[in-house]
C-alpha cells in the first residue's frame, strides 16, 4: 500500500491582531518597484516586479555574495593579493569603462580592497578583478553566479557577466529577485555586509599628472537620509535607467527595497527616500511570538518520538498598516510531514502563515523545539504496519 500524500497546514487558528487591513496606498514613477519587510516576510509593495530587466551595476550584488560566501566557508581570504591583468585593465579604464576603482595594470590588490572597490565605488574594474582572481576568468565566474542563483530561487536570473555591464540582453534579473539576493547577504553574512556595504567614501589610485588621491562617495541614496541604512547597491546604464536595491533596519525591523528605470540620478534619490519612508511610516509591527515559543507542534516519520515541537527561531511580528483597528488574523502552520527523522534542535521544518485583510500573506520560519532521533528496529516495524494498514 501506498504511503498517505505528505500533509500540509496542520493547524489554524485566530488570534486578536489588527486585520481587516487594506494596504496603505503609494505610488511611484518608478516603472519597476519592490519592498519586502524581511522580519516577517511581507511583500509590502510590489510593480512589475517580475519583469526581467537588466540589473546595470546591482549585479555586483551577486559578486559581493559570492565573495562574502567564500570568505564565510574559509575558501578565499581578505587579505589574499590579487593580480589587475594587464589585459583586463586595457578592457576597464578610461571614460568608456563606466565606474571605475582606478585600478594600474599589474598591481596587487587584496581582495579586501577589491570588495570596497566594488561596494563603495562600484568599480566595474574591480568586479572583472575579483572575478578572474576568484574562477581565473569572468565567464567561468558567471557560471558560478548563475549556480548560486539557481540556489537561492532566483528563477528569473542570468548572469553574462561579473559587473552588469550591457551584454545584449544575456545578463538579466527582476526586482523580486534582487531582494532575494539582498536578503541572502544580509542574513547570510551579517558581519561582511556591515563591514562592507555601510562605507560612505574609499580612496583608491592617483591622478594623472599631479598624482593626488582619488576619493570616491558612495552612490547609495539612502545612506544619511534614511535612519538605520546599510545596503546596498545603485546601477545605471543607458539601457537600464538609474535603479537601486536598498535596506535599512528601524526598531528591529529590516525593509529590502528595488527600483527599476528611473529616468535621472536626484530622481533616484528622491523615489528611493520616499519609498523607504513610506515603509517604515506607513506600516508597523504588531508582536506575535517571543523567541523560543511553541507554536504548535509537526507529526514525525520513522522517529523515536511522534511529534515535535515547533517554536518561534526569533521574536516574530505582523506588518500590518500603521494605526489599523483591531481584528482578527489567520495565523496557520504549513510544512511537508510528517517530517522525516533525525531533526535536529533548530531545524527550519515549518512556516507560519499569516493572512488578513487585502495585505498579501506573510510567512515565518518556525523551528524543531529539540532534537529527534531516528526510530529503533521495532519502532520502524511498527510504523511500517500502521502506514501499511492506513
Amino acid at each position: 500500500m501506498k504511503p498517505k500524500a505528505l500533509l500540509v497546514g496542520l493547524f489554524a487558528t485566530a488570534l486578536t491582531l489588527p486585520a481587516e487591513a487594506a494596504a496603505p496606498p503609494f505610488d511611484t514613477p518608478a516603472p519597476v518597484a519592490f519592498l519586502k519587510d524581511l522580519s516577517s516576510g511581507a511583500v509590502l509593495y510590489a510593480k512589475d516586479a517580475d519583469r526581467r530587466m537588466p540589473p546595470a551595476s546591482m549585479a555586483k550584488m551577486m559578486t559581493t555574495h559570492i565573495a562574502f560566501n567564500l570568505i564565510k566557508s574559509g575558501e578565499l581570504k581578505l587579505e589574499q593579493m590579487c593580480t589587475v591583468r594587464p589585459e583586463t585593465w586595457q578592457q576597464w579604464h578610461g571614460p568608456q569603462a563606466g565606474s571605475t576603482m582606478f585600478l594600474s595594470p599589474g598591481e596587487q590588490v587584496s581582495v579586501r580592497n577589491l570588495l570596497h572597490g566594488i561596494v563603495t565605488l562600484s568599480g566595474n574594474d574591480a568586479s572583472v578583478v575579483l572575478a578572474e582572481c576568484i574562477r581565473g576568468t569572468e565567464p567561468a565566474f558567471a557560471a558560478l553566479m548563475n549556480e548560486e542563483a539557481k540556489r537561492l530561487g532566483m528563477n528569473n536570473s542570468n548572469f553574462g557577466n561579473s559587473n552588469g555591464w550591457p551584454d545584449e540582453g544575456v545578463t538579466y534579473t527582476t526586482a523580486r529577485d534582487l531582494a532575494t539576493l539582498a536578503e541572502a547577504t544580509i542574513q547570510g553574512t551579517p558581519d561582511l555586509y556591515k563591514q562592507f556595504y555601510t562605507q560612505l567614501e574609499f580612496t583608491w589610485g592617483r591622478t594623472m599628472g599631479a598624482g593626488n588621491p582619488i576619493t570616491q562617495g558612495n552612490r547609495n541614496p539612502l545612506l544619511g537620509r534614511i535612519a538605520g541604512a546599510d545596503g546596498l547597491k545603485t546601477g545605471h546604464t543607458e539601457e537600464a535607467g538609474y535603479g537601486f536595491t536598498g535596506s535599512a533596519e528601524q526598531n528591529g525591523r529590516r525593509l529590502v527595497m528595488v527600483v527599476a528605470g528611473l529616468t535621472s540620478f536626484n530622481q533616484r534619490i528622491e523615489e528611493s527616500v520616499k519609498f523607504m519612508n513610506w515603509g517604515f511610516r506607513a506600516w508597523s509591527a504588531q508582536p506575535l511570538y517571543p523567541k523560543g515559543k511553541r507554536v504548535g507542534e509537526a507529526q514525525v516519520q520513522l522517529g523515536d518520538e511522534d511529534q515535535v515541537g515547533l517554536v518561534a527561531p526569533r521574536n516574530l511580528a505582523v506588518t500590518l498598516p500603521t494605526g489599523t483597528a483591531k481584528g482578527n488574523i489567520r495565523v496557520k502552520i504549513v510544512y511537508n510531514g510528517p517530517v522525516k527523522a533525525p531533526i535536529k534542535a533548530g531545524q527550519h521544518i515549518a512556516d507560519l502563515v499569516i493572512t488578513t485583510g487585502d495585505t498579501t500573506p506573510q510567512t515565518m520560519p518556525l523551528v524543531a523545539e529539540k532534537a529527534v532521533g531516528e526510530a529503533g528496529f521495532f519502532g520502524r516495524i511498527w510504523a511500517g504496519l500502521a502506514s501499511f494498514f492506513g
